[in-house]
């Protein structure tokens, strides 16, 4: 069975779960805590800009240098593509849905950073790691529930590491040099070669130089995302409104189901909403917690109430601003000129008599006859080509769409064969984009190659700064699970991963991407119901002290 497969038979079951639990959680520790999300956002922001800094306190970096970290990590590929992801698969409403995930988020982040930094381990630092810091949910989960959760802390510290290479570095890799292969015409090689030895510079320094590196990426490419989208929404101001309101109606009466045709189905809208908004802002996934256990501080709750903020910064504003620009310029309900790679992982092969278009077949025997350019529906198991899952109608040999297509169509042998017997591995035609092509789309309808530059700069930037937080995450597992003696080799294979990204075609990552976070985001929301007692404690604690501070 192929990593295609599994995920379709799996997914039914586990996302379910996944929903249920993180929304659940979120909710709960929200009560719980008091709604402290909303009552002390206000103090989140006073620590994050140092006034409670002791340069005494135990940790290895800031609380800005660990927000920026974290932040760096969590606002990358997922605030351009995720978000453009779920438009296309889940309609305007899926964005209502990363809203509410990013709202109980913030409680859930408060949560798990809290009890990172009250179960966090501080060694002398060895092995090629100048941190003096270890923390992520397995401390949480062995330290605050027992000996007895080792298992389940290794299983998520093995996940987090798995994470780390795939999603966390080469998905950010490949997406930087195959953007820079269609734009510039630049090889994918070299531009593996230019961002790995970026990373590996980085990285070697530990999170001391991580600190420092993201301190200045994170504000300089998140201002220039935030101010291009609100120019885009300026000029598109007369749609921003009926955007809003699409968003907010369709979350509970979706008209747009899978890849926005068919009927629209509400458990879709909501299904997107909460997979993509996990992906952006990573809240209740665990891995952020390992940036900010690094924070210097002595109370555990001043670094989370920092942690907070990640979710209102990453997909309450950037995403949303993603999405205006999407849904203003309607380039998500638009078919444009695309090239047919019939080798492509954008090609999926559906089933005609589905009406939502949710039966994806990746191969197929089946032979599509194309006359005139038109594809005709065979009599018995009729199938479609679709791009992006959504069926294409018409073909052609030419870029310029002026000589259509005559012949056959073979999926398994992934060749179009015309009547004159000339065979075919590319074809052309109109077709709806997706991910950070949907994007750039609209940035571009707006600002022209201005809007176009600015895409892709900032999908170098937030690649490049994924990549190098989500090396420290990685690093962090391979010392709990290995020790120290093995993060200089993690290191050197985390390097030689992200040329690897750049240079393979990556087409099923995001899809194991997401099946590797439910995996892990489930059992840690569960030590975070068993621990919330302990995060109770500590947060009244800590508010008693700081309001009688603030009184004086």
């Amino acid at each position: 069975m192929d990593i295609v497969a599994f995920q379709q038979m799996i997914n039914p079951f586990l996302y379910p779960i996944l929903i249920v639990m993180l929304l659940g959680t979120g909710l709960f520790l929200t009560i719980r805590l008091g709604f402290i999300q909303f009552r002390r956002l206000g103090h989140g922001v006073r620590v994050a800009m140092g006034k409670y800094d002791d340069p005494n306190d135990p940790g290895d970096v800031s609380h800005f240098q660990a927000l920026t970290t974290a932040l760096s990590a969590t606002v990358g590929i997922g605030n351009i593509a995720g978000v453009a992801i779920a438009i296309h698969f889940g309609g305007p409403g899926a964005i209502f849905w990363m809203w509410v995930t990013a709202l109980v988020g913030m409680a859930t982040k408060y949560t798990e950073v809290t009890l990172a930094q009250q179960y966090r381990e501080v060694d002398p630092g060895s092995g090629g790691s100048k941190g003096t810091i270890s923390g992520g949910p397995m401390y949480y989960i062995e330290r605050g529930l027992g000996e007895k959760w080792k298992p389940m802390a290794a299983f998520v510290a093995f996940g987090i590491m798995l994470t780390a290479f795939l999603s966390g570095n080469a998905i950010q890799a490949n997406s930087i040099a195959d953007l820079f292969n269609s734009e510039f015409d630049i090889p994918m090689w070299m531009s593996g070669v230019g961002t790995a030895a970026f990373v590996g510079l980085v990285i070697l320094g530990g999170i001391q130089r991580i600190g420092k590196v993201t301190s200045v990426i994170a504000p300089i490419m998140a201002l220039l995302y935030v101010v291009g989208g609100i120019t885009v929404l300026v000029i598109n101001a007369d749609m921003v409104w009926p955007a809003f309101s699409s968003i907010f109606v369709e979350a509970f009466n979706p008209s747009a189901g899978i890849a926005g045709t068919g009927a629209g189905l509400f458990i879709q809208t909501l299904l997107w909403g909460v997979r993509r908004g996990l992906f952006s802002n990573e809240a209740g996934q665990g891995s952020a917690p390992i940036a900010h256990s690094a924070a210097k501080t002595k109370d555990p709750s001043s670094e989370g109430v920092v942690a907070l903020l990640e979710p209102l910064i990453d997909t309450i504003i950037i995403c949303t601003i993603t999405a205006l620009v999407i849904l203003t310029a309607g380039v998500w309900k638009e078919t444009t000129p695309t090239t047919f790679r019939l080798s492509s992982g954008d090609v999926a092969y559906l089933e005609a008599n589905s009406e939502t278009y949710s039966s994806v077949r990746t191969d197929s025997s089946q032979v599509i006859v194309i006359e005139a350019g038109k594809p005709q529906l065979a009599d018995k198991d009729p199938i479609q080509f679709a791009w992006h899952e959504v069926p294409v109608e018409g073909f052609f040999i030419d870029e310029e769409r002026q000589q259509p297509f005559n012949g056959r169509l073979y999926p398994e042998r992934q060749l179009a064969i015309a009547t004159d017997g000339t065979s075919y591995d590319t074809l052309y035609g109109l077709a709806m984009e997706n991910a950070a092509p949907l994007t750039q789309l609209a940035y571009t309808k707006a600002l022209g190659k201005w809007g176009t530059m600015i895409v892709l700069l900032c999908v170098f930037l937030f690649g490049i700064s994924t990549s190098i937080s989500w090396s420290y995450y990685g690093d962090r597992c391979v010392n709990y699970l290995f020790g120290a003696k093995m993060i200089l080799p993690y290191k050197a294979v985390y390097v030689i991963m992200h040329f690897v990204g750049a240079v393979t075609s990556l087409n099923t990552i995001w899809g194991l991407g997401d099946t590797v976070l439910a995996f892990i985001t489930i059992p840690n929301v569960l030590a975070l119901l068993l621990l919330s007692g302990v995060a109770k404690k500590l947060t009244d604690e800590y508010f008693e002290k700081i309001d009688g501070i603030e009184k004086e």
